[in-house]
């Protein structure tokens, strides 16, 4: 099988969660929270012999591929169908408590270059960027039915991107006469609406609208802060989460949740006495994040904007 996506920071991941704690057991359980091809899943049972991981995806295509690479590590390896969000709400199993957990949050090259989702503004694909087949609106839904004030605003709260209002009012007067259902045709509208200088920067001009569109069609940053609770609530006392974001958006909201786990007391400003207990619930393992090495970026270029967050737990939740 060939594997389109090289996974990032591996070397760091397998360092920053090593199961390595007396309290992990004998045969410790990780949850693989984004799965992909399984890149990071196979280094983890490949280096750590006793370690059972299961992994999460909300694509099944790509599950499947991942299911095929990780064969070879037979009942050490199981599979959950769906998304992450899901699986943490409807986890169960105190006996058998995950002692390590990763995200990788960005999206798999698979995607980019195999799905046929139109993820990539330079593919001549249908405009649909959905993970999951269960999800309901497609990227040429909203960009169909949005009117061109909240279109602008998704461009810009999900994309940041300053030409938003010129995009918006491009993609308004292109449908008017088509419906616009292709990845290729979006991003050619989106490159004749921005000024001319712009089009030529060190990014092409569709990147920031084709993030905002697939954040908003899988709801990836509604799903982040909701997961990050559960998945700690999952986790052993002792056991370490670790998480890879790729854009600002999403590493703030991380950033912001595990300084939040770290701090000795989460009552509001205005309350006058403490009824938190007092007492942090994670120690923060990356005081900054982790961002991959010169070498890793010169192998692989899309690991530049990678950056791992790392908190061990330390006690439950109230």
């Amino acid at each position: 099988m060939e594997i389109v996506h090289t996974s990032v920071l591996l070397n760091e991941c397998l360092s920053y969660l090593s199961p390595e704690n007396e309290n992990y057991g004998d045969s410790p359980l990780m949850i693989d929270s984004t799965l992909g091809e399984g890149g990071h899943s196979e280094a983890f049972l490949t280096k750590y012999k006793n370690l059972r991981i299961i992994g999460i995806d909300a694509d099944p295509v790509i599950q499947a591929r991942a299911k095929e690479r990780l064969a070879p590590f037979g009942e050490r390896m199981s599979f959950y169908s769906g998304w992450f969000d899901d699986f943490y709400a409807e986890f169960n199993n105190e006996a058998d408590r995950p002692s390590l957990i990763l995200f990788d949050l960005g999206i798999s090259l698979f995607h980019y270059e195999k799905s046929g989702r139109g993820f990539s503004f330079r593919m001549d694909e249908p405009l649909d960027m959905r993970l999951s087949p269960n999800a309901d609106v497609s990227a040429a839904d909203l960009v169909q039915s949005l009117n061109e004030n909240d279109l602008a605003d998704m461009i810009y709260a999900y994309g940041e991107e300053r030409y938003s209002r010129r995009i918006a009012s491009a993609i308004v007067e292109a449908r008017r006469s088509a419906r616009i259902e292709n990845a290729k045709d979006l991003a050619d509208i989106i490159y004749r609406a921005v000024p001319a200088q712009y089009r030529h920067g060190a990014i092409h001009p569709a990147t920031k609208t084709f993030q905002a569109l697939r954040i908003a069609v899988n709801k990836e940053l509604d799903r982040l802060p909701r997961v990050l609770d559960s998945a700690f609530n999952v986790l052993k006392v002792g056991g370490k989460l670790g998480v890879i974001t790729f854009h600002s958006l999403e590493d703030r909201i991380v950033k912001v949740h595990f300084r939040n786990l770290a701090k000795e007391c989460i009552c509001p400003p205005e309350q006058a006495v403490c009824t938190c207990g007092g007492s942090r619930r994670a120690d923060l393992l990356t005081r900054k994040p982790v961002d991959p090495t010169p070498e890793e970026i010169k192998r692989n270029s899309p690991s530049r904007s990678a950056r791992l967050r790392v908190v061990r737990k330390v006690r439950e939740s109230i």
